[in-house]
């Protein structure tokens, strides 16, 4: 049996661990609620296609929280990273604390929650767009040891 099923919960706090490491906050909600606005602003530019393949690299809560209330409409043109940040920050408005270090938090997490050349070989297919929108500045491969596996 597959880790991500046979221990969802500890590998889903060591990704809250690390989203809430690089976002400077406490709280789990926090880190939820940026995972999914970030989620949910990559999922936008992507055909079904590509979502799934991406979702397929996600270990387990990731991946079900990256396909929860999916709207299959086309894809969204791919946006500036001011554009992307008030998209992550629109979901659930009055109650996201999302800082501007959203994406690189949740990307973060997720380089060390999954297998880095994995991830990497699904983003190139999806596109350079989408290798830049996870890409992680200013982090060397070492510092994205798997938290957990």
């Amino acid at each position: 049996m597959p880790w991500t099923y046979r221990h969802p919960q500890k590998e889903w706090q060591a990704f809250l661990a690390d989203v809430r490491e690089v976002l400077g906050s406490p709280s789990d909600n926090v880190a939820y609620t940026t995972t999914e606005g970030v989620f949910r602003a990559f999922r936008r530019r992507l055909t079904p296609a590509q979502a799934i393949a991406f979702a397929q690299v996600l270990p387990a809560v990731p991946r079900a929280l990256f396909v929860q209330d999916w709207d299959l409409a086309a894809p969204v043109p791919w946006a500036d990273d001011a554009t992307l940040l008030n998209e992550v920050r629109s979901l659930r408005r009055d109650h996201n604390f999302a800082s501007e270090r959203a994406v690189e938090a949740v990307s973060y997490a997720l380089h060390r929650a999954v297998r880095i050349d994995d991830l990497h070989r699904t983003l190139d297919r999806i596109g350079p767009e989408a290798r830049t929108f996870w890409h992680l500045k200013g982090y060397q491969r070492q510092d994205l040891e798997p938290g957990m596996r």
